[in-house]
């Protein structure tokens, strides 16, 4: 029973006078600062109806009555978007909450407002009476303690002649007011801490808007990655068959290896501006002036088919240049992929592309003989038809691929008007 009794006096002492409870004591004496402006006006205001002019050396109707004209006109001024961010900052600083608790960003909404202004009012109301508690009490306990000590305490607080058992209560009565001060603190900064996350939090609005940012991050991440698997796929796909085609005829083909090494440089060439590109869209602080390159279109189409390690028959209809260059892009893109899959899958056997520009639309066939025997399919493999159709996806287009009778097909068609 000694030893819970301990543990509970000593989680007391904690609570009233350890670190937590110090900055919590801060946030309050902070709001009392921010209620001095408030206060001043309410003086302003009740003067006149209590027959006086000061508030400092008024009567506790003055004082009280200054601080309920307060209160509402600070509950006004916190209805303003940026008094959220500013209280947010203050409770995660000094309130002990976590700050994953708290919303981010000023408050737009009504009940946003509504709440920011709840809380700042809590916060100013209680730290304008633990800040006046804080300045009168203290001197007033620590006369109170020099009373039996010092007649000249005495003769200055004009006390009048206790008996002396009296004079050794006053004492234990200035140390119990210290205590009990630190007890309200303790309790006003745990009040305010308990309240934040229910009139700081976010709200409805908030998690939305914040779901709407992640899926716009996560979203920009798969673009990225669906760029670095395109194009870094793409070439090593290429390099390792124009590496394994040079290797078998070194010794008998010095012309076709010299071609091949010829590819290897500026299919890796190529490849290296490609991610600096797509690294020059990570390292891009959000809200960054400045454009990064964003990758090559169907202008760039012969050289890819140059460097691809195919035979490829291309079949043209309607004016490539006229697609806008977003739909260009992608258009490039999945035409890039689809030469990857034959390449790893088929080997070096003949490909077919069409490409049409129909109107308001834009359309991709690409064949390929099926392999012999089932590929291997690599580790962590599988990705390229999907990141085609979610690149003809976001363009408002669809794209499907899979055998077709002894072929392979892919078939993707993008909208011009489709890009964003």
């Amino acid at each position: 029973m000694t030893e819970r009794a301990t543990g509970l006096l000593r989680a007391w002492t904690r609570a009233l006078f350890g670190s937590r409870a110090r900055l919590r004591w801060l946030h309050l004496v902070l709001g009392g600062a921010l209620l001095m402006p408030y206060w001043l006006v309410g003086t302003v205001v009740i003067g006149p109806i209590v027959g006086s002019d000061n508030a400092f050396t008024g009567s506790l109707p003055h004082q009280f009555g200054a601080y309920a004209v307060a209160l509402p006109l600070a509950a006004l001024t916190a209805l303003f978007p940026p008094a959220r961010p500013l209280s947010v900052a203050a409770a995660r600083a000094l309130c002990g909450v976590p700050g994953q608790l708290l919303a981010d960003g000023p408050a737009h909404s009504r009940a946003a407002r509504g709440r920011t202004s709840a809380w700042f009012t809590l916060h100013i109301g209680l730290g304008g009476l633990i800040s006046g508690a804080s300045l009168a009490l203290p001197p007033f306990a620590v006369t109170l303690m020099l009373l039996p000590l010092s007649g000249a305490v005495r003769e200055w607080f004009r006390a009048p002649d206790y008996p002396a058992w009296q004079l050794a209560l006053f004492p234990f009565a200035g140390i119990a007011m210290l205590v009990a001060l630190a007890a309200c603190v303790a309790a006003a900064g745990a009040l305010l801490a308990r309240q934040a996350p229910l009139l700081l939090g976010p709200t409805p609005a908030d998690r939305l808007a914040a779901a709407e940012r992640r899926a716009t991050e996560l979203a920009e991440r798969n673009r990225l990655a669906r760029e670095l698997h395109d194009s870094v796929g793409h070439a090593l796909s290429a390099v390792t068959l124009q590496a394994g085609a040079a290797r078998k005829v070194l010794d008998t083909d010095v012309e076709f290896v010299r071609e091949a090494l010829a590819a290897i440089e500026e299919t890796t060439r190529r490849t290296v501006g490609e991610l600096d590109s797509v690294l020059g869209l990570l390292r891009r602080s959000e809200g960054e002036e400045g454009t990064v390159a964003t990758g090559p279109a169907l202008d760039a189409l012969d050289g890819l088919m140059s460097r691809s390690g195919l035979p490829v028959s291309l079949t043209a209809e309607g004016d490539r240049a006229a697609v806008p260059p977003p739909v260009s892009r992608e258009a490039y893109r999945i035409v890039q992929e689809g030469l990857s899959n034959a390449l790893r899958h088929a080997g070096a056997r003949p490909v077919s592309l069409w490409i049409a520009v129909r109107g308001e639309e834009l359309e991709i066939t690409m064949e390929n003989p099926l392999p012999s025997r089932a590929a291997t399919v690599r580790p962590g493999g599988g990705r390229g038809v999907r990141g085609i159709a979610e690149r003809a996806a976001l363009l408002g287009g669809d794209a499907h691929a899979g055998p077709h009778g002894d072929v392979w097909r892919l078939h993707a068609r993008l909208p011009l008007g489709g890009a964003r």
